[in-house]
């Protein structure tokens, strides 16, 4: 397992999901192509990916490029996010492959029991969103309704790939093939929600493009709920 010493991470999170689907756990990997930890927490993501009651999404950060081989879906934008984690959990580092479960637990990728035992803790977890999407093609119209009264929150959009295959040819990597799965390519801040009274909004999405939507407390805090848009 991979440290870089920083501020670490948290995303305080309650479960939530859509009006006609069982509660969502979030499972957010931070993961490098330059890291050599990280492909077995790669491949441990890809099996959650199947489970109807995860949404995994994978997210590489930057900070392993100047090791041999840079990492084409690592964006600054990602190892900021992680960042921010840190800095509103109060821990002193960031790694890969870490795993940030439901937004208020980490753990190491390449610990997959552990990974097991908390998403079957939040999976216990009451909603606290009701979402309810009515798709056409051009866009999602997106009903949100609070269950209890949450705070100020913020809906992202995360634009993903939902497979990968890249040839490693340089770095500890080298010589390997690595799959990836729900790479995130970008996260779009939507718009603020007060998150007290029910809100409906429209999301624009081009032919075959695959986006997550996340609400989130404000501040890098609770994922409160997601749903794949398509």
């Amino acid at each position: 397992m991979r440290i870089l010493m920083w501020m670490a991470v948290l995303v305080f999170a309650a479960t939530a999901g859509s009006a006609q689907d069982k509660p969502v756990v979030v499972v957010e990997l931070f993961t490098s192509q330059g890291c050599s930890s990280c492909p077995p927490a790669d491949a441990l993501l890809d099996r959650l990916s199947s489970r109807n009651n995860v949404l995994a999404l994978s997210l590489h950060v930057d900070y392993w490029d100047y090791i041999g081989w840079k990492d084409k879906f690592a964006s600054p934008a990602h190892t900021a996010r992680q960042q921010a984690y840190a800095r509103a959990a109060g821990r002193r580092s960031v790694y890969t492959p870490q795993m940030i479960i439901n937004g208020l637990d980490d753990v190491a990728g390449t610990a997959p029991m552990d990974v097991a035992d908390m998403i079957d803790r939040h999976s216990r977890r009451q909603p606290v969103v009701e979402l309810a999407l009515r798709q056409s093609p051009n866009k999602v119209r997106v009903e949100v309704k609070p269950l209890r009264k949450i705070g100020p929150s913020v809906l992202q959009v995360a634009y993903i790939s939902t497979h990968e295959v890249v040839e490693i040819k340089r770095g500890e990597n080298a010589g390997r093939k690595l799959q990836y799965t729900n790479v995130v390519k970008r996260i779009d801040r939507l718009r603020k929600w007060s998150g007290a009274a029910p809100l409906t909004v429209e999301i624009a999405l081009k032919q075959h493009e695959q986006a997550v939507l996340l609400i989130q407390q404000e501040g890098h805090g609770a994922i409160h709920s997601a749903v794949l848009l398509r």
